[in-house]
């Protein structure tokens, strides 16, 4: 994701629904959206990997989250990366 993607996350607050967004504002930001412990994790970070913004949601709270990435034409093609924890089990026990 590059300048220009965005990230929607809907979340449930009990009485209703809220909508956050997270944007790349600047050249050379991207976004990164990662999945630990029952938290989602919307990050703006630049080229050097400094976090600039972050938005956290309880993953049991959150109903939709959506990402728009910046097209710059019709050829153009979104990179789609999954990072998973891998945890041992004993199978033993």
């Amino acid at each position: 994701m590059a300048k220009g993607d965005r990230v929607e996350a809907v979340v449930d607050t009990g009485q209703g629904t809220q909508t956050f967004v997270i944007e790349a504002t600047r050249a050379g930001r991207r976004l990164e959206v990662t999945t630990t412990r029952g938290v989602v994790e919307v990050s703006e970070v630049t080229r050097t990997g400094t976090p600039v913004r972050t938005g956290r949601f309880m993953s049991s709270r959150l109903i939709a989250l959506v990402e728009h990435p910046f097209h710059e034409g019709r050829d153009a093609k979104v990179e789609v990366s999954t990072r998973r924890r891998i945890t041992r089990t004993d199978e033993g026990s």
